[in-house]
């Protein structure tokens, strides 16, 4: 049985052989079918890796709230109405006042709303860094310990913020792994002193590097977090920002209020982004719309503050992208089915053609299943020689597509099994109905045949 196979394998072989142009004609379809599919899953899971990668960046179920300028609204630009009601509220409008962004927002939030889980408050400075004769212009981040969890980012030596340093705001910082690499290439760098602007701080510790793309970060408006330097909020109070504008710590050690010193009407934001992470992301929008109402309660109604849900913002951009991938990957398979009629149609020609052959191996003995199994072979090896030649094209356009257009992707063993999968069972479905025609075409009437 195994011999006839055998003989069988090469005589499709030998026919395929005689005939290489029509072959290679033939099983075009299925290699741009399986380089197509190879390709868009490629796309389809490097844009899947990049999300998530993304979420690990902003972190999971955050809202993020930045100051902003107030939109001035028409009525506003108007000369005021000789109407004495109507000059009144518009007066009254313009004299609004707001605090600003704050570490008391912060604490409200903290205190009020219980499906908040943690909270990180950024201060941050721009400064002149200053370490033995080299110098560079960096940004200088107040923040808390609950910054580096939210945005996974891990100390690869020394430690974080102990509460002593950050209640007393002492003189202390972490650096990211590139200001390390900056200042520090050939010695270790815990313990020793930096200036950062008119202030020495002490280094007690350097992040892990975080790898982060240039498109990532325009994405998400984040910054690069491997040249930041770190400081307890409170050090970036006392040290840096005036603390004249802010009236006391509460019980950790969190500065509140502002003093009335703040000149009228204008806008003194205490911090320059607040990090809201929820327990459970069905609370994410309910949570956003209460701080939302909260803000501008305690801002006097002044919308001085936006608010953005990243994750949010991700899950729509990969469904979107899924449904990118999705017609793509129809598109792929359509081609794939292409193909597979190609190979029907050229078969059941060379059925047609090769009419007088199967009379002769009919008449030699060759039973109905051996004229079966030769067609079946031979259309199974051209769809396996497309799927081969189609992964090669697939595997090389993805990684063109990934230095050329910037667009990242990953190729993975599933997909070039599923391709030849793909291929072997459109060889096998399509070659079927050719196979069994010739099989059972009458052995005298084949060898009448011209």
């Amino acid at each position: 049985m195994l011999d006839r196979n055998f003989n069988n394998l090469y005589i499709a072989l030998d026919s395929i052989g005689a005939n290489r142009l029509r072959s290679f004609l033939t099983a075009l379809g299925i290699i741009f079918g399986v380089a197509a599919v190879i390709a868009m899953l490629a796309i389809g899971r490097g844009a899947q890796a990049e999300i998530l990668d993304q979420m690990k960046l902003v972190g999971v179920n955050n809202i993020v709230i930045k100051p902003k300028v107030e939109e001035k609204k028409d009525e506003d630009q108007q000369q005021q109405s000789d109407d004495k009601e109507s000059a009144a509220k518009t007066e009254a409008k313009k004299n609004r006042f707001s605090k600003g962004l704050s570490l008391a927002d912060a604490e409200s939030i903290r205190r009020i709303i219980p499906t908040v889980a943690t909270i990180s408050p950024e201060m941050i400075l721009e400064q002149d860094i200053i370490y033995g004769s080299k110098s560079s212009k960096l940004k200088v981040v107040g923040v808390e310990p609950a910054f580096f969890d939210i945005n996974n980012i891990k100390i690869g030596e020394g430690t974080v913020f102990n509460q002593r340093q950050r209640v007393a705001g002492e003189g202390v910082c972490i650096i990211g792994s590139d200001v390390k690499r900056k200042f520090f290439i050939s010695e270790d760098p815990i313990g020793k002193t930096i200036k950062c602007g008119a202030q020495w701080l002490k280094i007690i510790g350097v992040t892990e590097a975080k790898t982060i793309s240039k498109s990532t970060k325009e994405n998400l408006g984040i910054r690069d977090y491997n040249l930041d330097i770190y400081i307890p909020i409170q050090t970036s109070l006392v040290r840096y920002k005036n603390p004249s504008l802010y009236l006391g710590a509460g019980d950790n050690g969190m500065f509140f209020g502002r003093s009335n010193e703040a000149p009228e009407n204008k806008i003194f934001h205490q911090l320059d982004q607040l990090v809201i992470q929820v327990h459970a992301a069905e609370s994410l929008s309910e949570s956003a719309t209460i701080i939302s109402r909260m803000l501008r309660r305690r801002h006097n109604d002044v919308l001085d503050f936006e608010i953005t849900i990243p994750e949010q913002l991700l899950k729509q951009q990969q469904k979107t992208k899924d449904v990118f991938n999705i017609v793509l990957s129809a598109i792929a398979g359509i081609s794939l089915l292409v193909g597979g009629i190609g190979i029907m149609n050229i078969m059941l020609a060379s059925v047609l053609e090769r009419t007088r052959e199967i009379g002769i191996r009919m008449a030699l003995g060759a039973q109905k299943k051996d004229i079966v199994m030769q067609f079946l072979f031979e259309a199974v090896l051209i769809s396996l020689t497309g799927g081969v030649i189609g992964v090669i094209l697939g595997v090389s356009g993805a990684y063109l597509v990934d230095k050329l257009a910037d667009i990242h992707t990953i190729v993975s063993a599933i997909s070039i099994i599923l391709s030849f999968v793909l291929a072997s069972a459109v060889g096998l479905i399509f070659g079927i109905s050719p196979a069994r025609k010739a099989a059972h075409k009458n052995p005298i009437e084949c060898l009448r045949h011209d």
